[in-house]
């Protein structure tokens, strides 16, 4: 079976993927954010600054002693363009490792709301099955 790429130019993109403000405004992203359901078992609260051009992420989980405090991760923006009423925003793409896990998220604002989709793969042979994770937070500071 044989594919053929078919590469686009500039001319053939979405004009908003060319317009540096669809990746440059992170306002809607930044702040500190605490999840919505008070019984969860995975992130409890996200932190979201900018510095220079990249974005840090800070998250805390939750632990049976107490908030973990997940490393900081930095990355840069990425155009959003599927939101409703053709607005346009940005969202995040970032990785965290463990030693025995690996996580990737992708955050969003939607209607004013947080979005984490986590992904988490285990590396650890301990057997337990990888996982999809949504969960919503809302902004307590700015």
């Amino acid at each position: 079976m044989t594919s053929t790429l078919h590469f686009k130019q500039n001319g053939h993109l979405d004009p908003a993927l060319l317009d540096p403000a669809t990746t440059a405004r992170a306002e809607k992203l930044l702040g500190r954010w605490v999840n919505t359901n008070s019984d969860t078992k995975g992130i409890a609260s996200c932190e979201i600054r900018q510095e220079g051009d990249q974005i840090a992420i800070d998250l805390s989980a939750v632990g049976a002693d107490g908030p973990i405090a997940w490393p900081t991760v930095r990355t840069k923006a990425l155009g959003n363009l599927e939101e409703e009423a053709g607005q346009r925003t940005i969202a995040l793409a970032a990785t965290f490792e463990f030693v025995f896990m690996k996580s990737e998220i992708y955050i969003r604002v939607n209607k004013g709301v947080l979005v984490i989709v986590l992904f988490n793969t285990f590396l650890d042979d301990s057997g337990r099955s990888n996982y999809l994770n949504r969960e919503f937070f809302y902004r307590v500071s700015q």
